[in-house]
């Protein structure tokens, strides 16, 4: 019975309040069961050159193979992972010599280094549960954090479907959630090496695989209803192995582009009665499918994603909000709770004493009448967010601002206003007003050598097509 790996931490855990109950290892003969699969795919920025030398500058950016991944999958490669300490970069040089002594390849050391580091930066997605996975630096990057791939699960689990087939499973975070609640999940992913990640972090539900596939080759079953069989699909937005400017693989925006392809999805959604696809924050509101479910999910107020939900799985239609935090307590917004025509600030005269903030997976599914509605306030402009109210009243999908004052938005007057108040700190908060921050700041003499003096919070925003400036003091 092999220890270390996914099985020895979900047992007895819980994962956004659910109970996970003990489990078992099994062997997979293969990873991904494809064989011959030589082509090398970059697991990571590998912490040693593959000659066994430390690259002092930075890492070497190696090549691992499906081999690589079945090795550190292995009793062998697990027990290597264990004996590791929380991942140092300073600590890498003298590790890779402890290794090498003790018998270990370069590519293995700078496999397991790279593991350790890759799990370091995973902790923020999975927590106590990032040291159990194996992981890929673009996998980890799109991966479903652990408290929203829970919500998806629970809509399959809820239905109490048997199988579901996970089109695109990346590293597996989606599956592994399905799995924990008893739905086997059928698994594919066109990179082999990613395949093979995935297959291994399922290793504790023996009835859950994952292999190479593609999703365009996806032939749903002749009842798929009475088979009791779903379809999850996480369509790829970016495009691997080309990076932005901050290193990270370039996001992809437009429908057209996703692989698998909209039409594909579709396509499995009529065929599949039960489907289910992630897609990103911007998806467009005339495209949500009739007879579906569009619901956008933060997590601390970041919009990660909308999901669209057929059949099933969809709880109503239209366009919802599901709220999550370290936090708060999970909530949904949906059309029903908003009033039918928010209504916009007309004048200035309209702010208030108080301004709030709905949390932006709110605003992002277009319910801003869930706050105008309930506080009888304003949306400073139409599709800005922001709603101007005499209420003080606490929603708890919005956060409150005590407006202190209110005037039109110039770089001279506001910096007036801050000189007079010896104020040198200063918090932006911005909506509908293009303007650069380290700029502004530079133009108002804040950063080095402003001072001590006061602090401030500020709220940049165009109130009936007014740039204007609030000054507010959160509740």
């Amino acid at each position: 019975m092999v220890h270390g790996m996914t099985g020895a931490r979900w047992s007895g855990s819980a994962v956004a309040g659910v109970a996970l109950e003990p489990v078992r290892w099994h062997s997979h003969e293969e990873s991904a069961n494809e064989p011959n699969l030589g082509r090398g795919l970059a697991l990571g920025q590998l912490e040693c050159q593959r000659s066994g030398r430390v690259a002092r500058e930075g890492w070497d950016h190696g090549a691992v193979d499906v081999s690589t991944v079945r090795w550190l999958a292995s009793p062998d490669g697990q027990a290597l992972l264990r004996t590791l300490p929380t991942y140092d970069e300073r600590q890498v040089l003298a590790e890779t010599t402890r290794l090498r002594s003790q018998g270990f390849s370069a590519d293995q050391v700078a496999a397991a280094l790279t593991q350790q580091r890759l799990r370091a930066r995973a902790v923020a997605k999975f927590g106590e549960f990032a040291g159990d996975l194996l992981l890929t630096a673009d996998g980890l990057e799109q991966a479903t954090r652990l408290e929203v791939a829970t919500t998806h699960a629970h809509r399959f689990a809820a239905n109490s479907l048997a199988t579901v087939h996970d089109l695109g499973c990346g590293i597996g975070a989606d599956a592994i959630t399905m799995s924990v609640l008893g739905v086997t999940v059928h698994a594919i992913d066109a990179d082999p090496v990613t395949a093979a990640v995935a297959d291994a972090n399922l290793r504790p539900w023996p009835d859950s695989r994952a292999r190479v596939g593609r999703a365009e080759e996806f032939r749903a079953p002749l009842e798929p209803a009475r088979a009791r069989t779903g379809a999850w699909l996480d369509p790829a937005r970016r495009t691997t192995g080309v990076a932005d400017i901050h290193g990270r693989a370039r996001r992809l925006y437009r429908l057209d582009d996703l692989s698998p392809s909209w039409a594909t999805v579709l396509d499995i959604a009529a065929a599949v009665p039960a489907t289910g696809a992630k897609l990103g924050p911007s998806f467009p509101h005339d495209r949500v499918p009739r007879d579906a479910e569009a619901q956008w999910t933060s997590w601390d107020g970041a919009v990660l994603e909308c999901a669209i939900w057929w059949g099933p799985l969809a709880r109503r239609r239209g366009r919802s909000a599901c709220v999550l935090g370290s936090r708060t307590d999970p909530l949904e917004v949906d059309e029903s709770m908003c009033e039918p025509e928010p209504r916009a600030a007309r004048t200035l005269a309209d702010i208030g004493p108080w301004v709030h903030e709905p949390d932006r997976a709110v605003t992002q599914a277009g319910l801003i009448g869930a706050v105008t509605g309930p506080l009888d306030g304003l949306e400073v402009e139409p599709g800005l967010g922001y709603v101007l109210t005499s209420s003080d009243t606490v929603l708890p999908y919005a956060r409150r601002h005590q407006v202190l004052e209110a005037m039109p938005f110039t770089v001279k007057s506001l910096k007036a206003w801050l000189r007079t108040r010896g104020i040198t700190g200063l918090t932006v908060k911005k909506r509908g007003v293009r303007l650069d921050e380290d700029s502004l700041r530079r133009q108002l003499g804040l950063g080095r050598g402003a001072g001590t003096g006061a602090s401030a919070t500020i709220v940049l925003t165009r109130v009936a097509g007014q740039q204007v400036v609030l000054v507010v003091e959160p509740a």
